[in-house]
């Protein structure tokens, strides 16, 4: 035991294995998300009551080795080694065993107490494969307990292992190699220190070493051994002349071969049907038919929001209207008036406005990631990744992006080469997140129809390609190919559907809604002291002469850099009409620019913030001229068009 206040359990495992779904059935909602201090790498932790004792449980972001190249993987697994857990569940994909058993021995290196989650059997025996799981347990030399996270199935039992092994540590038998390797490793091990503060455990530091080229845990080991780089630059040499080929491959041939033997000792392979998905993703990841099926799912996807959210808000608008004649037919006092009616505005816009549409998109998204499609999508994507002069692996936070920019940013930490960091951060800022989602949907889908609320995608894809390659011929290196887990489609959880949407949505509660609230309360402060007019006048220019809209709209653009939402909002509170007033009071031209132009210019200022710490000052603020001069330009074009 470690010593703290509570034993400290963590889920860790490949992408795709089911991981947050076995945690979040024995975490449940309380589960909060946190960075790892001193990042932005998020991880999801919670404590639990087992069995009369408190269990501090952690998951871990999904990875596929303890020698990641991706920097967010690095730093979740620095946490590990820095500070060890009592307890290790390590789940892995029955379908796919041999290549998820390849981690399994990474960890059985490190020494750590340990039980496997067998998760996905279902899939498995549908796959035609029987996993013996008493049969692994012996060859790992550790508990291994078969669950079905989607249907809450071993998790009882998960449960009843995980505290018998903090009672009783159960550590697995560290996997030993050919005898040449063995020798090797030997020798660097002699080498190292017999104490030292990274993890205890010699023989993994020694792998980790032969794999990477490099000193594990440096920072301890480059005072104590002057000498050691030279000898473990000669024991790579010596391995690397004996193979024939670089130490990191033999290395993960090893552990691939030792995988595969494993696999076929625990398991049963019986030739089955070819199963439905196999025969789906046929379709779905054809290369031709695969695009007239994507454009069909992202047609129907927002068909469905728009079919959803329309009627829901027309019904929820109509109480907060009649709120707002009573208002103004009560109050005599201007600030009064305009301070309630910010309030009012604040609350029902975020109740009759912003949640119809934002709950089906947060559902519809889930439903997509747990069905497997949207991985499918990202592969589809990534030769036009490579057309607008991109690495593939910029599909994954261009999806994120559709949700929220922030974490989208995040996320290209997965892009190895800086270039390909600052195009997909400058690119991101263009892709339509949630609080703009809602904004189209409420303004161009319900006063213009929703055919031009998808038009209007359609042309956010092609601009997002133009401005891709024009920025790409400012560096014309060739990005490398993508390599992408392509999980098995699965029918969806709503249990787990239904949890992702709540916990999206108690974010925005607790954080996007009161800057709603206050927003618009501070604009009706500003228009009782008459302020606004200030504001109007300074950006009349832009706001009336380039872009024809009512010069009451100017102030609607400062607060629009606080949470894009805040816009709409305002739209109606600066123009003084509800939202059934709207089409008298603009026209439908002055709808389309001021929605395109609100969605362009400059990123909202979480965005911002995050740009400029990721990326840098510099990146931050082109990001924001790009952003400002295309809305210009767009709307214009817009404005000539329409």
């Amino acid at each position: 035991m470690s010593g703290r206040p509570e034993p400290v359990i963590v889920f860790l495992g490949q992408p795709n294995c089911g991981k947050s779904t076995l945690f979040n059935a024995i975490a449940g909602p309380k589960a909060q998300t946190s960075n790892f201090p001193g990042t932005t790498v998020q991880h999801t932790h919670s404590q639990v009551l087992v069995r009369g004792r408190v269990l501090s449980i952690i998951d871990l972001p999904g990875t596929y080795s303890l020698s990641p190249s991706d920097p967010a993987e690095r730093t979740a697994l620095t946490h590990l080694f820095g500070e060890p857990p009592d307890l290790v569940v390590n789940v892995v994909d029955a379908s796919i065993l041999g290549r998820s058993l390849e981690l399994t021995l990474e960890l059985l290196e490190m020494g750590l107490p340990m039980i496997v989650a067998l998760n996905m059997s279902d899939l498995a025996a549908r796959k035609g494969i029987t996993v013996d799981p008493e049969a692994l347990s012996r060859r790992l030399g550790c508990p291994v307990i078969t669950t079905i996270a989607l249907q809450g199935k071993g998790i009882g039992e998960l449960i009843d292992a995980a505290v018998a092994c903090l009672d009783a540590p159960c550590r697995g038998v560290a996997p030993r190699w050919s005898a040449d390797v063995e020798a090797v490793i030997e020798g660097v091990v002699r080498r190292l220190p017999a104490e030292f503060p990274c993890l205890g455990n010699s023989r993994f530091t020694a792998i980790r070493m032969l794999e990477s080229g490099g000193l594990f845990c440096s920072e301890f080991l480059t005072e104590l051994e002057p000498g050691l780089a030279a000898d473990l630059k000669a024991a790579r040499a010596s391995l690397e002349k004996t193979r024939g080929r670089p130490a990191y491959e033999v290395i993960s041939g090893e552990r691939h071969h030792l995988a595969q033997k494993i696999f076929e000792e625990s398991a049963r392979v019986r030739r089955v049907k070819r199963p439905l998905s196999d025969r789906l993703d046929d379709v779905l990841l054809h290369r031709w038919l695969g695009y007239p099926v994507l454009a069909a799912v992202l047609l129907a996807f927002f068909l469905i929001i728009f079919k959803i959210g329309s009627p829901l808000e027309a019904l929820l608008l109509k109480p907060f209207l009649g709120l707002r004649g009573l208002l103004e037919s009560r109050l005599d006092s201007r600030l009064l008036f305009h301070l309630a009616e910010g309030l009012l505005q604040g609350i029902g816009g975020g109740i009759a406005i912003v949640l119809p549409y934002y709950i089906p998109l947060l559902a519809l998204m889930a439903l997509l990631e747990d069905v497997g499609y949207l991985a499918r999508a990202g592969f589809l994507l990534d030769a036009f990744m490579h057309r607008i002069g991109l690495h593939g692996k910029s599909v994954a936070p261009f999806i994120l992006g559709f949700g929220c920019n922030v974490p989208a940013i995040v996320s290209t930490r997965i892009l190895e080469s800086r270039r390909d960091r600052v195009l997909t951060s400058l690119l991101i800022p263009f892709i339509p997140c949630s609080a703009r989602t809602t904004i189209i949907l409420a303004l161009v889908a319900f006063f213009l129809g929703p055919w031009w609320a998808l038009g209007f995608y359609a042309a956010n894809i092609l601009l997002i390609a133009a401005l891709g390659r024009l920025l790409s011929l400012f560096n014309k290196d060739e990005s490398p190919g993508l390599l992408l887990e392509i999980p098995s489609l699965k029918a969806p959880s709503l249990k787990n559907v239904g949890l992702k949407v709540f916990l999206q949505l108690k974010a925005f509660v607790r954080f996007a809604w009161p800057l709603l609230i206050l927003g618009s309360l501070a604009l009706g402060l500003v228009q009782s002291l008459h302020w606004d007019r200030a504001i109007n006048a300074a950006l009349a220019p832009l706001v009336v002469g380039l872009l024809g809209l009512p010069s009451a709209l100017g102030v609607t653009l400062i607060f629009g850099f606080l949470r894009k939402e805040l816009s709409l909002l305002m739209m109606m509170q600066a123009l003084g009409v509800g939202y059934a007033g709207l089409a008298g009071a603009i026209s439908h031209q002055q709808i389309a620019v001021f929605t395109v132009f609100v969605s362009l210019f400059i990123p909202c200022l979480s965005t911002f913030v995050i740009l400029w710490k990721e990326i840098g000052r510099r990146v931050a603020l082109l990001s924001a001229g790009l952003s400002v001069s295309t809305a210009i330009v767009i709307s214009l074009l817009v404005r000539l068009i329409v």
